[in-house]
């Protein structure tokens, strides 16, 4: 069959070709989008005087009708269509006839499918934003849960200083409030108008574009015609940004797998979200986790598929870009599907408070605040730092920790020492005592916990329906 297209050729391709060249098996996910900026279109068209009002109504009246048809099902895709535009632009005309192939009056394919993929991708951005405050939300809530459990915090891996787990996971939502900071941010250069730059050099016909773009939601338009269709900045900047969320997600799932193993059990994770071994019936598998920690290389290769394919085009439009839509498609459906897995993963999850305390009492993690109490003494910081180590030492050549070694060992290093260093040292006073801004003490983290809150509740989600 002679595609839409045919002209200065015939129109009739191989069926390899037409495989080859077919978009509709992914892009026909925009069908909604499509069908919007095509009744945006025509009432534009008819506003402009380039149809007739009524041949408007019958467009937008068949383009309603297929939009129905296609969500109730009695309308089926046709997978040998090459694209969703070719789809919806054919079953329209052979509906309501000629009429229907006024439609495309002011407009090409290049600047149509700019239209279908920033619409279609603003409202994902909007549902990620969604996704990404209730994760902040669980977290946070569970932080809350076990506010005053202390854990050892680590660098390198190695046991570092006492902290409370709130703040651990209080990080994470800092994390994750940025990850909506940047799809907000995103949203913005996403929700501009390419409609009406055609092909790519604009038209002849007399249109409205910023009325076109008022009609579906736009904030405005592209400035420049050639590139309203060459660009896919937005589509690498939303990539660029769920790696970024997928990152933080990865970090975050790595550490519940070593805190729900053996040799940590700080953590359990629900049965609802581990599995067992095919043959050791002791296992407790943490999959979920591992795979939203897998997929972040696929989320990652999305963004470098989509810087490629871009690298070396020149514009405007090529059919390269095509390339673009399961790259950010599959972006996109990844992280949405790590977040909805995530969410009630957190919600489910249960802390193991005296595992994280008996931790945190080896290691040796109270040695700073040692020296932070040989300093408030007299001493120097270096030399309260080298007392530190050498009481580190002893308690390694007796087999006890800083809180069981004898006070004549202590002045036998410093004779400034007395009997108060005991309560000083104590974990939960080490934690108390970090008083400073942003810091693990209790008071802290109460106000990091409010600040979280107030965050969320400023956050703005917007949605887009002008169906």
């Amino acid at each position: 069959m002679a595609k839409m297209w045919a002209g200065v050729t015939e129109g009739v391709t191989s069926k390899i070709a037409d495989d080859f060249n077919s978009s509709i098996s992914f892009d026909s996910r925009m069908y909604k989008e499509d069908i919007t900026g095509s009744v945006a279109h025509a009432k534009m068209l008819a506003k402009q005087g380039i149809i007739s009002s009524p041949e408007a109504e019958q467009i937008i009246s068949g383009l309603k009708d297929i939009l129905k048809d296609l969500e109730s099902g009695a309308l089926k895709i046709d997978p040998d269509c090459e694209d969703i535009h070719m789809f919806v632009e054919q079953v329209l005309t052979e509906r309501i006839g000629d009429t229907g192939k006024k439609l495309h009056t002011a407009r090409s394919r290049n600047d149509q499918v700019a239209l279908d993929l920033r619409m279609y991708l603003r409202n994902e951005t909007a549902e990620l934003i969604s996704l990404t405050k209730e994760a902040v939300s669980a977290v946070c809530d569970k932080a809350e849960e076990y506010k005053t459990a202390v854990m050892p915090g680590y660098t390198h891996l190695q046991r570092a200083q006492p902290i409370l787990f709130s703040h651990q996971l209080l990080a994470y939502c800092m994390m994750f409030l940025r990850d909506i900071d940047r799809l907000r941010d995103c949203l913005k250069r996403m929700n501009i108008s390419p409609i009406g730059a055609c092909a790519l050099a604009g038209t002849t016909y007399n249109t409205d574009r910023l009325y076109e773009a008022e009609l579906l939601g736009f904030d405005g338009i592209c400035k420049n015609s050639i590139d309203a269709v060459s660009d896919r900045d937005f589509a690498i900047e939303l990539c660029s940004v769920l790696s970024i969320l997928q990152m933080h997600l990865s970090r975050f799932c790595e550490e519940l797998i070593l805190w729900s193993s053996w040799e940590f059990r700080f953590i359990s994770l629900s049965d609802s979200f581990t599995t067992g071994s095919s043959i050791m019936p002791q296992k407790k598998n943490p999959d979920m986790a591992e795979l939203i920690r897998g997929k972040t290389g696929r989320v990652y290769g999305s963004l470098t598929t989509l810087l490629t394919v871009l690298k070396g085009l020149p514009l405007a439009y090529n059919k390269d870009m095509q390339e673009d839509k399961e790259a950010v498609f599959d972006c996109v459906d990844s992280v949405k599907a790590c977040l909805t897995v995530f969410i009630p993963m957190i919600k489910e999850m249960k802390a193991n408070p005296e595992n994280m305390l008996k931790a945190a009492k080896t290691g040796f993690i109270n040695a700073t605040d040692l020296a932070d109490y040989l300093v408030r003494k007299g001493l120097p910081f270096r030399s309260a730092y080298k007392i530190a180590g050498q009481a580190v030492a002893k308690c390694t050549e007796k087999g006890c920790v800083l809180d069981d070694l004898p006070l004549e060992d202590y002045k036998s290093l410093c004779e400034l020492v007395d009997d108060d260093v005991y309560a000083d040292i104590d974990l939960m006073t080490c934690v108390k005592k970090r008083i400073s801004e942003g810091g693990t003490g209790p008071e802290s983290v109460d106000k990091q916990i409010d600040n979280v809150r107030a965050e969320l509740k400023n956050i703005k989600e917007n949605r887009y329906d002008f169906t």
